[in-house]
């Protein structure tokens, strides 16, 4: 569920070259980000069936076949343009994965994240009120049968109060 698009490039005399972090204040338009995004919805364009129940019960909304721990993913955006994108965090007895830190910046609806050397950005959608972003991204699934669907995912996260 983290976002993607990411972009290395490389020095041949001195191995890999990292991303500068972000750093400065924050624009007005990047203090909406501040906070923590709690993942809220995962929808799939096409049906999909990911529980292994013995039931073809192929549905868009993967949010709901996913098991608690996965589901349990969040984005915190600090004033300082630090991040951390944790899952597992909050859902009872799931192995807590490290969080992924780093650095961010919003531009132009365009969000761009520098984390173990490599930036990756991508388009936020935001509803009205600024309280939840959707972006999506093209995901070959494999079904619990065993077949690959390409579909289109929009990831919502929601900003917690």
């Amino acid at each position: 569920m983290s976002i993607s698009a990411i972009l290395m490039s490389c020095s041949s005399d001195e191995g890999p070259e990292c991303a500068p972090d972000f750093t400065g204040d924050l624009t007005t338009t990047e203090e909406i980000l501040v906070g923590e995004w709690i993942l809220s919805g995962i929808e799939a364009a096409k049906e999909v069936d990911l529980t292994d129940d013995d039931t073809d019960n192929a549905s868009t909304d993967l949010f709901e076949q996913y098991e608690e721990c996965a589901r349990d993913a969040a984005y915190t955006f600090d004033s300082d343009r630090t991040f951390a994108y944790e899952i597992g965090k909050y859902g009872e007895d799931c192995d807590y994965v490290v969080p992924s830190t780093g650095t961010w910046e919003l531009t132009s609806q365009n969000l761009s994240l520098v984390s173990s050397c490599s930036m990756q950005t991508t388009n936020l959608e935001f509803n009205e009120d600024l309280t939840a972003f959707t972006f999506s991204e093209i995901y070959n699934i494999t079904e619990v049968n065993g077949s690959v669907v390409q579909t289109r995912i929009d990831f919502t996260y929601t900003l917690t109060p």
